[in-house]
């Protein structure tokens, strides 16, 4: 072990089994993959793939192996695309492999669709190799959207019968308007408005039962595709079903709510007219009692005047007479009160006595 040569053959031998280990390594992870580069002249070069390797990041190591088919399966498509730009839209964080996808899809059905408008839908978003598709294969949305819930746009007529109608939207994507436009959402709620306001505007509920079909071409006279991100091809009636009758129930509504406030009126009326009837009988008992005792004043005054000589005692008799006529004129008529007259008389007697 001492001697210099034996531990030069051991180094030696050590480098050449790293180059072999590193060789082995090139082959499996480099080699191979610029073979396949090379045989469909993709044009990716071992210093590309290097270079790729060496600029990798995040936590995907083996990004190079899917630029490089992705660069392999654009070549073998037609499509010329700088593998510089592959790498930088992955770095950008797209999705490299559906770009070219959708590219080559594009490509195939004659859609005008740049590199930089697929890079530029895919980092906003979307996926645009689904936009793709549903430019070449129409998208169908049912209207309004089951899965929140709704089945059915309700409508009423002018004659107050509710209808509650489904449609199924034809749409293909504008790839133009990608960028920036509404989605599926703002197109179903946009036909369901003009659906209730179609209906709204029948006058009777007939009128769109016999010809459901004025309600698709009304919806597409108002161009509700405008800035979102479909066009609409067609929009079809599925169903059409006759609800409740509304107009009955808000004019009974309304009929019971005008007969709550009738008697609510009238029941104040009344606690008026009862207010006003007890404030009059307090005004009588008022008067009543001022007549009471004014009359209790008329017995002294009377013996005051006898005293005085003002009164003879045949004119008191007179008097008394003609109290003693009154009454009995009163009792046969009955509206007279003997009873007051009698009281009169009595405190008469009595005054005359003292």
């Amino acid at each position: 072990m001492d001697n210099p040569l034996t531990i030069l053959a051991i180094v030696a031998a050590c480098i050449v089994a790293l180059f072999v280990l590193f060789g082995l390594w090139f082959l499996s992870s480099f080699f191979r993959l610029w073979l396949q580069a090379f045989l469909t002249h993709a044009g990716v070069s071992i210093a590309d793939i290097m270079g790729m390797f060496l600029r990798r990041v995040g936590n995907k190591p083996h990004h190079y192996k899917m630029i490089t088919l992705s660069k392999i399966m654009a070549t073998q498509a037609g499509l010329k695309i700088p593998t510089r730009e592959l790498e930088s839209h992955y770095l950008a964080g797209g999705n490299v492999p559906n770009v070219i996808r959708a590219l080559i899809a594009a490509d195939r059905a004659d859609i005008p669709l740049t590199f930089k408008q697929a890079t530029a839908i895919d980092l906003a978003g979307r996926n645009v190799l689904e936009a793709v598709q549903t430019s070449v294969l129409p998208k169908v949305i049912d209207c309004p959207d089951r899965t929140r819930g709704r089945f059915t746009a309700d409508g009423v007529a002018k004659d107050g019968i509710q209808l509650r109608a489904r449609a199924r939207v034809t749409v293909r994507t504008n790839l133009e308007r990608l960028i920036g436009g509404a989605k599926e959402d703002t197109v179903i709620a946009r036909v369901g408005e003009g659906i209730v306001n179609t209906i709204g505007m029948a006058d009777t509920y007939k009128d769109v039962l016999e010809a459901p079909e004025r309600i698709s071409k009304r919806v597409l006279e108002r161009g509700l595709d405008s800035g979102t991100a479909f066009a609409i091809l067609s929009i079809d009636i599925a169903d059409v079903d006759v609800g409740d009758n509304v107009g009955a129930k808000l004019q009974g509504d309304q009929a019971s709510a005008d007969l709550r406030r009738a008697r609510a009126e009238a029941e104040g009326e009344r606690a008026k007219a009862i207010a006003r009837q007890q404030e009059m009988q307090a005004l009588v008992e008022e008067y009543r009692s001022t007549l009471v005792e004014a009359e209790s004043q008329v017995p002294k005054a009377i013996a005051d005047a006898i005293e005085s000589g003002g009164l003879g005692i045949m004119d008191y008799y007179r008097l008394r007479n003609i109290q003693a006529d009154t009454e009995m004129r009163a009792s046969f008529a009955g509206t007279g009160n003997s009873g007051g007259y009698q009281n009169r008389n009595t405190q008469s007697d009595n005054t005359s006595s003292s």
